[in-house]
C-alpha cells in the first residue's frame, strides 16, 4: 500500500502530500536543539561515531602486558598495588557485568566523545569558534595515537580522558575570570569546580604517582584563578588527602598488596648504574660490596648503566629479592652519588624522560625509540600464558583477543595505525614535547597580545603533566605522554581567537 497522503480540498482537485524526507525530520529535530548546545551535540555525535568504530575494529579493546595483568589480579583474587586500584575495579565491574571487556572500552569511547564535547564548550568560552575546536576533536578522534587510546584497556587510557576533564574545567574557569566573572559564584562555577575535582581524582587515581601532576598544575592555576584561590587550594587539597588515604590506609587495610620495594625503588637502582657506568672511579669498596650482592658490577657497568630504560637495569642478573633485601644499603650509596655527582642523576633522569622534553626520539639501538603499543594480541598473552597457569587455563582466555565485529573495518584501521608508526612522523604523532611547546607559545602568544597574565593558566597540566614525566619515567612510552598530545591540539585553536579583539566586558590586566 502507497504511504502516499491524499488531501482534499472543498473547491479544488485531490492533492498528493509526501511524507517528510529523512533528511527534512533530521533538520527539524536539528532546529529543536537549543544554539549553545549545538556544538557540543554535533562534536559529541561526530566523536561517538569515530571512536564507534575504533571500537568495533578491535572489539573488545585493544590490549598491552599490562592489561592482562589487570584481567589476572581481579579473576584471581591478587589485587595489587603497583597498578591503578580504581581502574582495576572497573575492569572487574565489566567482567562481572558482561563476561567480557567490551563493557569498559564502550563506556571509555562515550567519556572520551563527551570530553571533547565538553572542550569544545570551553574553548567556546575563550572566543573559539566552533569550525576550528570541532575539526580539532574529530581529528583526535580519527588520529590512531589519540583515537585509538579510548578502546585500550588500560588505566592510561581513564588517566588521559581525566586530564583532559581538568583541562577542560579549568579553561571554563579562566575564562569567567577573563570575562570579569570570577566572583561570581552561581550555578555553573560550583558546576566546573565538581568536573574539576573529577578531573583532578582521575588524574590521582588512574595512574600511580599521578599526583604530582596535580600538584604541579596548582600554581599555575592558583596564579591564574586570583579570586578562586580557596577553592583551587581546597580541590587540590581534597584530591591529595584522598590519594594518600587511600594508599596508605584504605588499599592495605581491604588486603591490596602494595608494590615491593624493589619496584618503588627502581628508578634510584637504575640512577646508581647510570653513575657507575659513567664515573666507576667515584665509587668505594664498601659501595662496591653492596653492588655485588644484588648483580655483577658488570651488569652494573654494562647492559644496566643503559639509562634510556629502568628494566634494562632491573633484569637479570639483577636479584630483586637481593635488592630489597639490601634496600637501606643502596638508598644510602644512591644518597652519596647524589651528593658526588649530581649531574650523573640528573643525566639518568633526564635521559629516561627524554620522551616528554625531547621532540625526536632516541637511539633505537639503546631502547631510546618511542615505544608504541602493537593493535594485536599474541597468542600468548604477551607472555602471560607461558608462565602464568592462572591465565594460561583462564575461562576468560578465550575473551583476551581481539574479536572484530567487522573483519573489513579491523583490516581498515589496522593499517591506519600502522601507517601513523612512520618514524619521520612520530613525533608529531605519537611524541608529547612538540605539543607542549606549541602550547606554550601560544600562551605566551596570548598574553603578549592581550596583556591578560590569568592565561597562564591554559599552560596548567601541560606543564603539570610534562614535568612529572621528567621527574620519573622508567622509558620512552608513548602512553606516558599523549595526553599532552590532546592538550596541544586544542590548545592550537586558540590562534584564530587572537585575531579578534578583546570584548568589552573581559577583565584588562596590567
Amino acid at each position: 500500500m502507497s504511504r502516499t497522503l491524499v488531501s482534499t480540498q472543498e473547491d479544488g482537485p485531490a492533492t498528493a502530500v509526501r511524507p517528510p524526507s529523512l533528511r527534512s525530520r533530521a533538520t527539524r529535530l536539528w532546529e529543536r536543539v537549543p544554539p549553545r548546545l549545538r556544538l557540543p551535540v554535533a562534536v559529541y555525535a561526530a566523536c561517538q561515531l569515530v571512536l564507534l568504530g575504533w571500537w568495533a575494529a578491535f572489539f573488545p579493546g585493544l590490549m598491552s602486558y599490562d592489561s592482562i595483568a589487570y584481567v589476572w589480579q581481579v579473576t584471581t583474587d591478587h589485587w595489587l598495588g603497583n597498578h591503578s586500584v580504581l581502574y582495576n575495579a572497573l575492569v572487574w565491574l565489566s567482567i562481572q557485568i558482561c563476561g567480557d571487556l567490551w563493557l569498559l572500552t564502550l563506556v571509555q569511547t562515550v567519556a572520551y566523545a563527551a570530553a571533547f564535547a565538553y572542550t569544545c564548550v570551553a574553548l567556546r568560552d575563550l572566543g573559539v569558534r566552533g569550525r576550528w575546536s570541532a575539526p580539532a576533536a574529530v581529528a583526535l578522534a580519527v588520529l590512531p595515537a589519540t583515537g585509538s587510546l579510548a578502546v585500550f584497556v588500560w588505566k592510561d587510557s581513564a588517566f588521559t580522558a581525566s586530564a583532559l576533564l581538568a583541562f577542560a574545567a579549568s579553561l571554563r574557569l579562566i575564562a569567567r575570570r577573563l570575562k570579569g566573572r570570577q566572583a561570581v559564584r552561581d550555578r555553573g562555577f560550583y558546576r566546573e569546580l565538581a568536573l574539576l575535582e573529577a578531573g583532578l581524582l582521575g588524574i590521582a587515581l588512574f595512574r600511580n604517582n599521578s599526583i604530582l601532576v596535580v600538584l604541579l598544575a596548582f600554581p599555575f592555576l592558583v596564579f591564574a584563578l586570583q579570586r578562586m584561590r580557596r577553592w583551587i587550594t581546597a580541590l587540590t587539597a581534597a584530591t591529595t588527602v584522598v590519594y594518600l588515604l587511600l594508599q596508605f590506609l584504605v588499599y592495605p587495610a581491604v588486603g591490596i598488596v602494595m608494590p615491593r620495594t624493589d619496584q618503588v625503588y627502581a628508578f634510584n637502582y637504575a640512577d646508581i648504574a647510570v653513575a657507575y657506568g659513567k664515573d666507576p672511579s667515584s665509587f668505594t669498596a664498601a659501595d662496591l660490596a653492596v653492588m655485588k650482592k644484588v648483580a655483577p658490577l658488570s651488569h652494573w657497568r654494562g647492559n644496566g648503566a643503559n639509562c634510556w630504560d629502568v628494566d634494562d637495569t632491573m633484569q637479570a642478573p639483577f636479584d630483586r629479592a637481593a635488592a630489597s633485601a639490601n634496600n637501606d644499603q643502596l638508598l644510602t650509596i644512591w644518597t652519596e652519588v647524589l651528593k658526588r655527582t649530581p649531574q650523573l642523576v640528573a643525566y639518568g633522569h633526564l635521559c629516561r624522560s627524554q620522551i616528554a622534553w625531547g621532540i625526536f626520539p632516541g637511539p633505537g639501538a639503546l631502547h631510546g625509540n618511542t615505544m608504541i603499543a602493537q593493535p594485536v594480541v599474541p597468542a600468548n598473552l604477551f607472555g602471560w600464558a607461558d608462565w602464568n597457569k592462572q591465565i594460561k587455563h583462564s575461562p576468560y582466555r578465550s575473551e583476551l583477543r581481539i574479536r572484530p565485529l567487522s573483519d573489513t573495518l579491523h583490516k581498515a584501521a589496522s593499517w591506519w595505525y600502522y601507517l601513523s608508526e612512520t618514524p619521520q612522523l612520530q613525533w608529531l604523532l605519537w611524541r608529547g614535547a612538540f605539543w607542549c611547546y606549541l602550547a606554550y607559545g601560544v600562551v605566551a602568544l596570548w598574553i603578549r597580545r592581550r596583556r591578560q597574565w590569568a592565561a597562564i593558566g591554559l599552560a596548567a597540566f601541560t606543564a603539570g603533566l610534562q614535568l612529572s614525566v621528567i621527574a620519573a619515567n622508567p622509558a620512552p612510552l608513548a602512553r606516558y605522554v599523549l595526553p599532552v598530545v590532546y592538550l596541544g591540539v586544542f590548545s592550537l585553536t586558540l590562534l584564530p581567537a587572537l585575531r579578534t579583539p578583546r570584548r568589552g566586558g573581559e577583565e584588562p590586566e596590567a
